[in-house]
């Protein structure tokens, strides 16, 4: 019997784990894979050198990220961002200087369609409350259409249609149709705005971690208890306490229980008694998005001699965005990029070598010839993930952010939710989801 058991050992797993040990009070942490961490994970290239297939940055007012960070030790490295970005936009394509809040080089009609369209998205959105978005000013009349209904009544050109479609689909992996308006302005506020959540300099890109963002996971498990490979299959609720129990039969007896699984995949778990149906309703509306995370190594980063710092935006896909991963004194070069959204899903059906062609023919309109034969090749399809089933985080969809968001953080009887996708702050990050761990722990601790 312990005081409280934790489902999920990635960071908001680990980080309620933690502050509920260091109040004195004993934990257990179960994990399905064999790694902790969950949406971050390490990999090797060939020759040995670390790279991030999950995720990876931590910006500015990520205030926790960089306290816990110098906490365990490890050390911000900036995304490199010296030089221009490629961006093009319905068949033109130029450079921007690598700054927070370049605007592409458009006729001047889609630049006042662009200017006055994030404007008027950014007063929306400063106007949602965090904590209650289903309470703020409106909440029914913005939940009740998609993202793609408001760009299209309020952006007049493509370019600026277009626009959109690259932020959605590169901070949600969905689709401007998958989304509620109500939820892409609040998850925007949640992250401050457009331009931070799009950018490097003094963005949401700015820092990776030295060695790779795993590294945060492992020294926070290293001194709890976490048990690895124990994927849960049922939740029970008794008078005494919490049982759960895993696929082996192995069970686990305490006071409470804080469960940090994705919310789809938190529904899926067998519970008795059964959820509330405004609960397990709810899980059944939470989707994850759908993204791969790819990488191609070279023999040198040859794109910072052209004055490009591997980035680039654009709509034309299958790969519309990348960045430079390449670790500081490391000689060759690494570009990284993501198949998002309606791409994720159609090239999830194709074979690997179909991919790596792909990938690789968008790099090449990108940064040139140069990037036609890389080393080495990897990707990582996180919607065949069994224990995440897509990234970065769960969407909602029309309707569900008044019909159920109360329901997302509330407790059912000793049952507690945590998540990245339970933070009214930097939802959907790293950032959210340690503080949402930490925040959950300080209620369940009031409890005990």
């Amino acid at each position: 019997m312990t005081d409280v058991i934790v489902v999920g050992a990635g960071l908001a797993g680990l980080s309620a784990a933690r502050s509920v040990q260091a109040s004195g009070r004993s934990v257990v942490v179960v994990e399905a894979r064999d790694r902790v961490g969950g949406r971050t994970e390490a990999g090797r290239l060939e020759d040995g050198q670390w790279i991030e297939l999950g995720g990876q940055w931590i910006g500015p007012t990520q205030d926790r990220m960089y306290e816990l960070v110098g906490e365990l030790g490890l050390t911000p490295i900036p995304t490199y961002n010296d030089g221009d970005i490629v961006f093009g936009l319905c068949g033109r394509t130029g450079r921007l200087a690598g700054k927070k809040g370049a605007i592409p080089r458009l006729n001047p009609f889609a630049i006042a369609d662009l200017a006055q369209g994030t404007l008027r998205f950014a007063r929306l959105a400063r106007r949602i409350d965090l904590e209650r978005p289903w309470e703020s000013p409106d909440a029914e009349l913005l939940d009740g259409q998609t993202f793609r209904t408001w760009v299209r009544r309020n952006l007049r050109t493509p370019q600026g249609r277009a626009y959109f479609e690259l932020y959605c689909e590169a901070v949600f992996s969905a689709g401007l149709s998958d989304v509620s308006l109500l939820h892409a302005l609040f998850y925007t506020h949640s992250g401050t705005d457009m331009d931070t959540l799009m950018a490097v300099d003094r963005g949401a890109q700015q820092d990776r971690i030295d060695g790779g963002s795993l590294l945060i996971s492992e020294r926070m498990a290293a001194d709890l208890d976490v048990r690895l490979s124990s994927p849960v299959r049922t939740v029970s609720q008794m008078s005494s306490g919490v049982r759960v129990t895993t696929r082996d039969g192995t069970s686990y007896d305490a006071a409470r229980a804080i469960i940090t699984l994705p919310p789809t995949l938190a529904g899926r778990l067998e519970y008795d008694p059964v959820l509330p149906s405004w609960r397990d309703q709810l899980t059944q509306k939470l989707p994850a998005g759908s993204v791969f995370k790819v990488y191609a190594v070279y023999p040198t980063p040859f794109w910072r001699e052209d004055g490009l710092n591997g980035q680039a935006g654009s709509d034309v896909g299958p790969v519309k965005v990348t960045f430079d991963n390449t670790p500081p004194g490391y000689e060759r070069g690494i570009l990284m990029g993501f198949i998002e959204a309606g791409d994720g899903r159609h090239w999830a059906r194709r074979t690997p070598e179909e991919r790596r062609a792909a990938v690789v023919e968008s790099f090449v309109r990108y940064f040139g010839p140069r990037a036609a034969e890389p080393l080495e090749y990897v990707e990582r399809d996180w919607m065949a993930e069994e224990f995440s089933r897509g990234c970065y985080g769960a969407h909602l969809a029309p309707g569900v952010w008044t019909s159920y968001g109360a329901a997302l953080r509330e407790p059912v009887g000793r049952l507690h939710w945590a998540g990245a996708e339970c933070s009214p702050v930097w939802n959907g990050y790293m950032e959210g989801a340690v503080r949402s761990g930490e925040a959950t722990a300080a209620e369940v601790l009031r409890l005990l």
